[in-house]
């Protein structure tokens, strides 16, 4: 029996050992002492932001501070034992609270990979080697949760990011987050905040990373050109069509109604305005140096009841003759051959993958520029037991959040709510966030970002905001419908007024938005009332 016993003791025990290992965190940053001595601040000068060792608003627990706004910041860790990502399952973690918000920063995390010269931390920046960059990033149209993979391509030895897709956006408030990365050995990414999943993803899916880790087989032959006989042409005018002889390009498209008659009870001989016999010259009006004064023009009370005032003239009407310049019709292209594309070669890039060739991580980095302070990070961990990771985040994390959360609900109370974001607005503006990403939206995706960020700071006029991107969508969609305004017959003015030359347009904006401006002008300087005689 001790033969037989001693064999089942010794593998009780390694299983022990094994189940005590697995429990344990393969690198777990807490920051409940001093960062000093342990992490490496960049001796890089660009790098001027002061990182302190502070408690997190509201609670004593201590995390990596972001202390000044509008700086540069990068500091590294490395790791006592490099991580490798090819084995098992591996949990990237870490916690982040925006204590100031974050209208435009970064809060993300970069795994170092391993150098072959060593990694030399007073040097550490933004061209430092990493495996996976991960975490927020908000400025402008940019609002997503980063997932960024460095794959080294076996063929030519270059890395190259792939980036994620379809990341989750940034959760807008003041609160502790924590982002969580889990990559499995069956080639899935699952991306969760405060748990929760909110993002999925396979590293070898095309449809998942852009670029895909996995080159096409074949390339568009770069030396091949288009024949010059290549016709792209679907339809053309009919070369045999002929313009009919009743055909009148020079007929007008209006013509004065000789049908129509002066309207009964029409004062030929009031003005459509008068002088406001109300108003008053001003005392202190110096002709000399303010002109002669004019009393403001009022609409003349008499044509209110009238037909119209004024010399009445007869009105147009559309031309029956109008039939503009005479084009053939189309026809088929009976030279038609299609698009022109070049021929598939097979890609010299191309290579086959059964799992990402992930390399180990070596350390761990945060390198930001930011807007922000008051950004805290902690508890940042490598783990490769989901169990682990989740534990860690119900101790650590859970319980400041639900303190912040009712901190949080109780200001909104005492504010009626009027500074804060409903859970029912958190949702809208989650949405919103997602319809701006859209891609034909992208010419409009800045001017939708701008106004959903005003309705997350004025959370009171979220319906208004709601109804400007409803309306905005709205006219992209008729635009591209139907092609834009439709075309209306000019009107000749009753009298030309010159106005003054618009100041040129500024370098940085729109030519779009300067149109529209000139338009608003146009409206403005219509008269109040319509002459009734263009009616």
């Amino acid at each position: 029996m001790g033969g037989r016993a001693l064999p089942l003791l010794l593998l009780v025990i390694s299983a022990l050992f094994a189940q005590i290992r697995a429990s344990e965190p393969l690198f777990h940053e807490t920051f409940d002492e001093s960062f000093e001595g342990s992490w490496v601040v960049s001796g890089k000068e660009e790098y001027t932001g002061v990182w302190k060792h502070a408690k997190s608003d509201g609670h004593e627990d201590y995390g990596l501070l972001v202390s000044e706004p509008a700086k540069k910041y990068a500091i590294v860790k490395e790791l006592d034992n490099p991580v490798t990502l090819k084995d098992g399952t591996v949990v990237l973690q870490f916690e982040v609270r925006l204590q100031n918000g974050l209208e435009c920063g970064g809060a993300y995390l970069k795994y170092i990979r391993v150098q072959d010269t060593g990694l030399d931390t007073k040097e550490f920046d933004n061209g430092t080697p990493y495996t996976i960059m991960f975490g927020p990033d908000k400025c402008g149209s940019t609002n997503k949760v980063h997932f960024i993979l460095k794959h080294k391509n076996p063929k030519t030895g270059e890395y190259v990011e792939h980036h994620l897709k379809s990341p989750p956006s940034v959760p807008y408030d003041k609160l502790s987050h924590v982002y969580t990365a889990i990559l499995k050995p069956d080639n899935e990414l699952r991306i969760l905040i405060d748990g929760e999943e909110k993002s999925k993803a396979n590293f070898l899916s095309s449809d998942d990373f852009e670029p895909a880790l996995i080159p096409s087989k074949t390339i568009p032959d770069p030396d091949d050109k288009k024949p010059e006989d290549w016709d792209e042409r679907a339809k053309i005018p009919d070369p045999e069509a002929t313009k009919p002889d009743d055909w009148d390009e020079d007929a007008p498209m209006e013509i004065v109604d000789e049908e129509a008659t002066k309207p009964e009870g029409w004062l030929d001989d009031e003005p459509d305005e008068i002088d406001d016999p109300e108003a008053a010259k001003p005392e202190d009006w110096d002709d000399e140096e303010d002109g002669e004064w004019e009393a403001p023009k009022i609409d003349n009370p008499k044509c209110e009841e009238a037909p119209g005032c004024g010399e009445w003239k007869k009105p147009m009407k559309q031309n029956p003759a109008y039939k503009g310049k005479w084009h053939a019709p189309m026809i088929d292209n009976p030279s038609y051959k299609g698009i022109w594309k070049p021929q598939e070669i097979p890609n010299p890039e191309y290579f086959e993958l059964a799992k990402p060739d992930f390399d180990p991580i070596a350390a761990i980095g945060i390198e930001i520029w930011t807007m922000q302070d008051g950004i805290l990070f902690d508890n940042i961990l490598i783990a490769d037991d989901e169990k682990v990771a989740s534990s860690i985040l119900e101790k650590t994390w859970k319980p400041k959040f639900d303190v912040e959360k009712e901190k949080q609900k109780a200001e909104q109370a005492a504010a009626g709510s009027s500074d804060g974001l409903s859970e029912f607005q958190k949702k809208v503006f989650d949405v919103l966030y997602k319809i701006a990403d859209i891609p034909f939206l992208e010419p409009y995706k800045t001017k939708i970002i701008d106004v959903i960020e005003k309705g997350e700071k004025q959370p009171n006029i979220t319906i208004s905001i709601v109804a400007s991107i409803v309306v905005v969508l709205v006219s992209i969609l008729f635009r591209t419908l139907f092609g834009g305004k439709k075309a209306v017959a000019p009107v000749k003015p009753a009298a030309e007024v010159k106005k003054p030359s618009a100041p040129e347009a500024d370098a940085a904006g729109s030519s779009g938005v300067t149109e529209e401006k000139e338009d608003e002008k146009d409206d403005t300087a219509a008269p109040r009332r319509r002459s009734r005689r263009e009616t």
